[in-house]
């Protein structure tokens, strides 16, 4: 088989944002990380795990990520399907397996990319030393969604940088991580740091190559 044949997956996340209550921007950034590292690491995924085949299946080409929005009727039909949901501060975002490109299940497929516009009030702080940095591109506009996606794929190349040691210790801590956009004069530095760094396909939004994130290691506290 050819690798224009293979079977082509995406990982689904849905984020919950109701009319009345939309989660801070930052906040959902940071929940989708948690939840593609919950995915990654969950027993389903691994070995003979219920989810394992698919996960493989997804990791053996691209790591493609959706983002969609749901809300009401919608989240509790989501919320039905074999998954996890991840909650932060005011976000809820819900992972589930890997599916096929075209293959989406209906409560999934009919859920809606576009509207995931969010925003922060006040000012962040920075990185704690024990979070891991996912650092967004200063130079890129891009929607929450999109953003939500690129700091998963920071996340997981992170994730697979890491020593089996320092993996359980960063799960056990319940992933602590930040999601913060680099200063413009700190980028090019960050980029060629050897830190992981995602670089989109350019299938929506922004040019292909585009360096979005780079993602630095938290301080492991021995």
């Amino acid at each position: 088989m050819s690798s224009n044949d293979t079977p082509q997956y995406v990982l689904p996340l849905v984020v919950r944002i109701e009319r009345s209550e939309p989660p801070a921007r930052t906040d959902a950034l940071e929940t989708a990380a948690r939840a593609v590292l919950v995915m990654l690491s969950d027993d389903r995924s691994l070995g003979d795990g219920a989810w394992a085949q698919a996960m493989r299946d997804w990791q053996d080409t691209r790591i493609r990520k959706v983002v969609r929005r749901a809300r009401g009727a919608e989240w509790r039909k989501a919320s039905q399907l074999p998954g996890v949901t991840v909650t932060g501060d005011t976000a809820e975002v819900r992972v589930f397996p890997p599916v096929p490109l075209d293959g989406w299940p209906k409560e999934l497929a009919r859920l809606q990319v576009s509207g995931t516009e969010l925003d922060d009030t006040g000012e962040l702080p920075g990185p704690r030393p024990d979070q891991a940095a996912l650092w967004l591109n200063p130079g890129l506009s891009m929607s929450a969604g999109k953003e939500m996606a690129q700091v998963g794929h920071g996340a997981q190349l992170l994730w697979w940088a890491m020593t089996d040691a320092d993996r359980k210790a960063w799960r056990e801590a319940g992933f602590p991580l930040a999601v913060r956009t680099a200063h413009r004069d700190r980028w090019a530095e960050l980029t060629a740091s050897g830190l992981p760094v995602v670089r989109d396909a350019g299938f929506t939004e922004i040019a292909p190559g585009s360096c979005t994130v780079v993602s630095d290691f938290p301080v492991r506290a021995d």
